[in-house]
């Protein structure tokens, strides 16, 4: 595990911008889970203006997890990259891979399983990312899985139907198998409000394993927290 914090949340997202340019420019084609949520709005517009030679031709983009909302809803996280990073950059349209998130759930959960299956590669008899860019919430969540329905994370599927434990909004989200068999998991975590559960997740205080966020541990032993100095605070 590597642990890179950075003293603000541009300078998170200017660290994280130069790993993934670098990833980008390694591989022939680049498979990458995104996230939703403040801090990767802050790395697409970083990204998007201080990035123009990124190949983005090779780059092929999904998500981790999406809301039950049409496409143009202001809490879709496809909207959100569309509007930082997508309409800023050259990508073809074949290249993006949305969740229906207009669609039934319990359907679109299965239909994005297949896509998955269908579009990445398969190593361990199962879809492999080569990144998968994740946050975490205050909860101690990260994609759409939330502590009251951590089982989810051990689910064969690779798609399932999460409930958000206070609004009750509907999500898809991967599972804990996909995430772990990615060549390289990011966590982007930003802000003081984050610091406990940071905390608890790094240092395995008791009960950290409550916490979806601390299920996150790649076959391949890539995973990278990428923090500012805020949500570091109660680490040494």
């Amino acid at each position: 595990m590597h642990i890179n914090i950075a003293p603000t949340k541009t300078e998170v997202a200017k660290n994280f911008s130069d790993y993934l340019e670098e990833l980008i420019k390694e591989n022939k084609t680049t498979h990458i889970a995104l996230s939703g949520g403040s801090t990767p709005k802050v790395v697409f517009d970083y990204m998007a203006e201080h990035y123009k030679d990124v190949d983005w031709s090779t780059v092929h983009l999904y998500w981790g997890d999406e809301r039950c909302v049409p496409p143009t809803d202001p809490e879709s996280n496809y909207k959100m990259t569309v509007d930082h990073l997508l309409s800023k950059i050259d990508i073809p349209k074949d290249n993006i891979h949305r969740v229906l998130g207009e669609d039934l759930p319990e359907l679109e959960a299965r239909r994005y399983g297949k896509v998955l299956e269908e579009e990445l590669p398969i190593v361990n008899n199962l879809p492999q990312f080569d990144l998968v860019i994740l946050g975490m919430g205050d909860d101690g969540h990260t994609a759409s899985i939330f502590p009251h329905e951590i089982g989810l994370w051990d689910s064969a599927k690779n798609c399932e139907v999460a409930v958000h434990p206070d609004s009750g909004q509907r999500r898809i989200t991967i599972t804990g198998k996909l995430i772990n068999n990615a060549k390289t998991v990011a966590f982007l975590v930003t802000g003081s409000s984050k610091a406990e559960k940071v905390r608890t997740i790094l240092t395995k205080e008791e009960g950290h394993e409550n916490y979806p966020a601390s299920l996150v541990a790649p076959s391949s032993g890539e995973l990278i927290w990428f923090l500012d100095e805020e949500a570091a605070a109660q680490i040494n």
